[in-house]
C-alpha cells in the first residue's frame, strides 16, 4: 500500500503532509475540540494531538489559527 503525500508551498520543512495530516488540518477550526475531531475520525484525543503537533511542525506554525489560515490558503477549508 502506498501513502500519498502532498507538499504545500508554505511548508517550513521538506517533509510533506501525510494524507491523515491533511485530514486533520481540514478538520481544525477555531471552535472544534480535539475530542470532537477524534470522535469523528474514530481515534483517541492523544492520536489527534500528536498529528496536530506534526502538522504544526511541518507547516512551521505554532497555533491553531495559523494552521487554519494555511488550510484556507491550500483550499482545505
Amino acid at each position: 500500500m502506498t501513502t500519498t503525500t502532498h507538499s504545500f508551498p508554505a511548508q517550513r520543512t521538506n517533509e510533506p503532509l501525510t494524507r491523515r495530516e491533511r485530514v486533520i488540518l481540514a478538520e481544525l477550526d477555531e471552535n472544534t475540540t480535539l475530542e470532537e475531531i477524534a470522535s469523528r475520525l474514530f481515534v483517541t484525543r492523544n492520536t489527534v494531538k500528536s498529528q496536530v503537533r506534526s502538522v504544526y511542525r511541518k507547516l512551521g506554525v505554532s497555533n491553531r489559527a495559523e494552521a487554519v489560515e494555511c488550510a484556507r490558503q491550500f483550499g482545505l477549508r
